[in-house]
């Protein structure tokens, strides 16, 4: 029987609305297998499966018939145009729409979509970040098809548009977005996940990197959202003072989700299914007008994808429930910020995740290789897993007690850090701490299996039960480059492990040969790289001296991550693996140390702006208030002091406020004229920044509530 969900629910007019098929749902707006086995000639859709399933190479000859049906089951729901759907380096999507319709020679017009235009576009190059790859005056770039990803539909108003997954080149070959390096890290996975598999005699043909990434975000009044300048511009309150309630009483998290956000959740969840995206879980968050949705695991480059689709479709669809989504890592202060947990592991087409311990890890070779092979890309790249989640915003996060630390560890939990101390110790281990039961005390309430480890929400990198969930994400990223970083990083200690065991083995393949080859080469990697494991409080300062003891990096700041990026170690790893070339890896270096910037700076400008022209007109029209009522109260013969006090403390805070605005533009035009404008931004704008926030909050507390001009915490927290 089909899946409903037969409760009644809510759409944006209050209306109740009919229960959903999820199984008809799912899909229904994606151009999947199943529409593709329906409508291409077998020939044709076999060779394309070949692509999608076994990363054969893309059979051009095909293209006509693929455009041929994937326009008309388009045209059938509605699409009216097309477009080549990417990522360029901005972190979100781009696309240019092109009409189906050609005018012919009888003065009509036809309906015409060819394999041409599917396989390859044309957008402007020069317009998107290149990062010295492209200059201003050399604009041609291609975007090129990606049959791995299904090619899907967005409805806007009847009608609708096709979109297709693509990869952005330059026109001298450089990669120009995201995916291309992602796809690139899953193949350099798969050659050498299959070189170890192959050792220990697991016969697969393909083995993809999974995932699962979780989606925080922040629903606010669309009224309120407009009436603050610095949201619209920056995407986080700049200024506004703590509310007298925030997330201390912890009533938010697990709450009854508010009934207009319900209808907003509701809605989006219909969208995501038609477009096959498996949202699986949504609840409230820790902090007030905070929630969040979460998908179950896939194949990495297509979750990418959806992942882009899941923050598209929130942003789109909450004005039609009057609210706004918020994605930015931090927008409100004093509360817990957003993040995106990337859950990621590695499976095999025959269904086999390399990452599932078992029951009894110690006994799992294959599951300690995997594993020992993780530890050592984390250790060995630390800077490189800090780079991938550099922003200005994400530093608002980390270290925050909300949010891991900028200290990048792994979290094993006590079973697996129980097998792996053995294994340091003796060289193999030979019991794993059982998980058990557990009992609640009362016979009303059944046993509980418990697991054999608990989890740690301090940690950047956790080990979940049968993943590595990378917790340091953020919540407005793209998760194409943390993916990049985590697949190519894992190939690389996979090829030294499967090396060094090849050597040990010699031209023994025996059982016994292999056993020990592992088994010796496992430990001596664990003992080389246990320094990153940590289970405890990733919050203490106890942490951060034992990890500057271990010689762990604490890499606090976006420059001083970013600083690191193009280390030799680190153009190294991704040129042998031919993910990114230096240049391209210089590219990135470039674009999101530009981009911090011009984050700063947008932020510092609307600061400077809203101080200027919203708070100090609001005080001073607050003293005129003062002074007025001062001297009609003292005509009467009263005392005044009170009121003298009063407007003495708002003087002293306006007059504060006004050095702290030419503070901050001093700052600014010393950071456009030093060499290293981004570090320059770190050590003199965001100090020039708090300390104007912190004397408009204080005028904010200080000037009556109807003088003030802009929604409050209280407001637009709490208002739902």
């Amino acid at each position: 029987m089909p899946t409903s969900l037969a409760r009644p629910a809510l759409n944006g007019n209050g209306h109740a609305t009919k229960p959903m098929d999820v199984e008809k749902l799912f899909g229904s707006n994606t151009f999947g297998l199943a529409e593709m086995k329906s409508r291409l000639p077998k020939a044709v859709y076999k060779r394309l499966l070949a692509t999608i399933d076994k990363g054969e190479p893309f059979d051009e000859t095909v293209a006509d018939a693929v455009a041929l049906a994937m326009k008309e089951w388009a045209v059938e729901r509605g699409a009216t145009h097309y477009t080549h759907w990417f990522q360029p380096l901005t972190g979100r999507t781009a696309e240019k729409h092109d009409s189906f319709i050609t005018p012919n020679a009888g003065g009509g017009a036809v309906s015409e979509f060819s394999g041409k235009n599917l396989i390859q576009g044309e957008p402007d190059a020069s317009s998107f970040p290149g990062g010295g790859l492209r200059a201003t005056f050399e604009a041609r770039g291609y975007t090129a098809y990606d049959p791995t990803s299904p090619a899907f539909l967005v409805e806007h108003n009847g009608s609708a548009t096709l979109c297709i997954p693509t990869a952005f080149a330059s026109w001298t070959g450089e990669a120009l977005d995201h995916k291309i390096p992602l796809l690139r890290s899953m193949e350099a996975l798969n050659t050498q996940a299959k070189r170890a598999l192959a050792l220990f005699d697991e016969k697969v043909a393909r083995v993809y990197a999974t995932c699962g990434s979780e989606q925080e975000f922040f629903l606010i009044d669309e009224a309120f959202y407009h009436e603050r300048p610095d949201l619209a511009t920056s995407g986080r309150t700049l200024i506004g003072a703590k509310p007298p309630r925030g997330q201390e009483l912890d009533d938010h998290y697990f709450g009854s989700i508010p009934e207009r956000v319900m209808a907003f959740m509701n809605a989006a969840e219909v969208e995501l299914y038609k477009l096959g995206v498996p949202v699986a879980t949504r609840h409230n968050e820790v902090a007030p007008g905070q929630y969040e949705f979460a998908p179950i695991f896939e194949n990495a480059n297509v979750a990418a994808d959806h992942q882009q689709i899941v923050m598209m479709t929130l942003q789109r669809l909450a004005p039609r429930f009057g609210l706004v989504c918020l994605l930015h890592e931090k927008p409100f202060a004093g509360v817990n910020g957003s993040g995106k947990h990337v859950n990621w592991s590695m499976s095999t087409d025959t269904g086999l995740n390399l990452l599932e311990p078992g029951d009894t890890p110690h006994e799992n070779l294959l599951f300690l290789f995997f594993c020992t092979a993780v530890i050592q890309a984390v250790h060995k790249h630390q800077d490189l897993l800090r780079a991938s989640i550099a922003t200005a915003a994400n530093d608002h996060r980390l270290g925050a007690n909300e949010a891991p630390p900028a200290i990048i560890s792994v979290f094993l939990g006590d079973q697996l850090a129980h097998v792996f101390d053995q294994i340091a110790e003796a060289g193999k281990a030979t019991e794993s701490k059982s998980s058990g039961l557990l009992g609640l005390g009362t016979p009303v309430l059944p046993t509980l299996p418990r697991h054999a480890g608990d989890r740690n929400r301090t940690s950047p990198f956790a080990f979940t039960g049968n993943k590595f969930e990378f917790r340091a994400v953020g919540s407005s990223q793209s998760i194409s480059f943390p993916l990049t970083v985590l697949n190519t990083i894992a190939a690389q200690a996979i090829d030294d492990l499967v090396s060094k065991m090849e050597a040990k083995m010699g031209k023994k393949k025996s059982k016994k040969a292999l056993m020990e080859a592992a088994q010796s080469v496992i430990a001596d990697a664990i003992r080389e790289h246990k320094a990153v494991v940590f289970n405890g409080d990733g919050y203490s300062q106890e942490w951060q001296d034992e990890a500057a003891e271990r010689g762990l990096l604490n890499l606090k700041t976006t420059p001083d991550a970013l600083a690191t990026l193009t280390d030799e170690k680190n153009v190294d790893v991704f040129s042998s693996y031919d993910v990114l070339s230096e240049a391209e890896l210089e590219s990135r270096k470039e674009i999101l140390t530009e981009q911090y910037a011009l984050q700063l700076n947008i932020e510092a400008a609307t600061t400077g702006n809203l101080a200027r022209t919203l708070v100090l007109p609001a005080a001073v029209r607050y003293l005129s208030e003062l002074g007025e009522a001062a001297e009609s109260v003292e005509d009467l013969g009263l005392d005044v002091s009170g009121t003298k006090e009063v407007a003495s403390v708002v003087v002293k805070e306006v007059n504060g406020l006004t050095k702290a605005i030419k503070a901050l533009d001093k700052a600014l035009a010393k950071a456009h004229k030093a060499e290293a404008e981004d570090v320059a931004m770190k050590d003199h704008v965001i100090p020039a920044l708090a300390k104007v926030r912190a004397a408009c909050d204080e005028i904010e507390q200080a000037v009556p509530a109807d003088l003030w001009p802009l929604p409050t915490y209280r407001e637009m927290l709490f208002v739902k």
